[in-house]
């Protein structure tokens, strides 16, 4: 048992590369497979279900947190993080408001274990609703929290659901930008200017590189031949990500977490999917 664990711990260096870089490595190789005006398109068409469930996450998840007495910070990060975009929101907003190692540790986990289940399920219940594969992409893009397991459970589904899914999600991904400066306002309004962060510097590099490979596809720089070879290395390297992800989970971790704060992560998943299949129905997307 002891040899197990030092292999876990030798192993940490290795998954952490790779549920982080090998997964943003594959998300901008997919962003080389669109243009820039596919991008915008899906980006327009999906704004009132996106705005409107990230409204349902941050309220939702203020409600259900103090109804299940959370502790605050925990109970914000685990809200950030279900609402833009899991373990990335919450590294962001933690650093905002200086939260505590505890809190942190606690939401991620939170976090992870509903990446898990997200990426596995989905996919079942998508076909099970006979969902077609842009409101399946929709819906995995709103309502499964980190950007690994949306895009796992989209590839599952499909190609075209994957790509909807991939803008939904970094779409979803910049509201990190004004939260974070609120939060940022609230938390340091009594401090000196020179400590909020500045705006620019809340865009993840990934993000970026997402839009400028796409770019370069629309200007004929990447080839459409190349798609399909692209969209495969993709999918190979969120395998290789999600791989790493599960890696890095542990029940032990859960059940240090408490029931509370994990509560609040499966009620407000459940709050915000549900509210993505309802306000897709009412705008006549799904």
């Amino acid at each position: 048992m002891g040899q197990f664990a030092g292999q876990r711990e030798s192993w940490k260096a290795g998954t952490k590369f790779a549920g982080k870089y090998i997964l943003q490595t594959s998300i901008v190789m997919l962003g080389a497979t669109m243009s820039l005006g596919q991008v915008a398109s899906t980006g327009g068409r999906t704004l009132p279900v996106l705005l409107g469930t990230l409204i349902v996450a941050l309220l939702g998840g203020w409600l259900l947190a103090r109804l299940l007495k959370v502790e605050h910070i925990t109970g914000q990060l685990v809200t950030y993080g279900t609402g833009i975009c899991g373990a990335s929101a919450i590294a962001t907003m933690s650093a905002v408001i200086g939260a505590p190692a505890t809190s942190i540790a606690l939401s991620v986990t939170v976090i992870v274990v509903y990446n898990v289940l997200g990426a596995i399920f989905f996919p079942l219940i998508g076909h099970a609703m006979g969902l077609s594969q842009e409101s399946f992409g929709l819906w995995a893009g709103t309502a499964i929290n980190d950007t690994s397991s949306v895009v796992a459970a989209a590839t599952v589904y499909g190609a075209t659901a994957a790509t909807v899914a991939v803008v939904v999600k970094l779409t979803r991904t910049l509201a990190i930008v004004p939260l974070a400066l609120y939060e940022s306002w609230r938390t340091h309004r009594n401090s000196e200017a020179g400590t909020r962060p500045v705006w620019w510097k809340l865009i993840p590099t990934f993000l970026v590189l997402f839009l400028v490979a796409a770019a370069a596809r629309s200007v004929g720089m990447v080839p459409a031949s190349w798609g399909p070879v692209i969209k495969e290395l993709a999918y190979i390297g969120t395998t290789v990500a999600m791989a790493a992800v599960g890696m890095g989970s542990s029940l032990r971790h859960i059940k240090q977490a408490g029931w509370r704060p994990v509560a609040l992560g499966g009620l407000l998943w459940i709050l915000v999917a549900g509210s993505s299949l309802i306000l897709q129905r009412v705008t006549g997307t799904i």
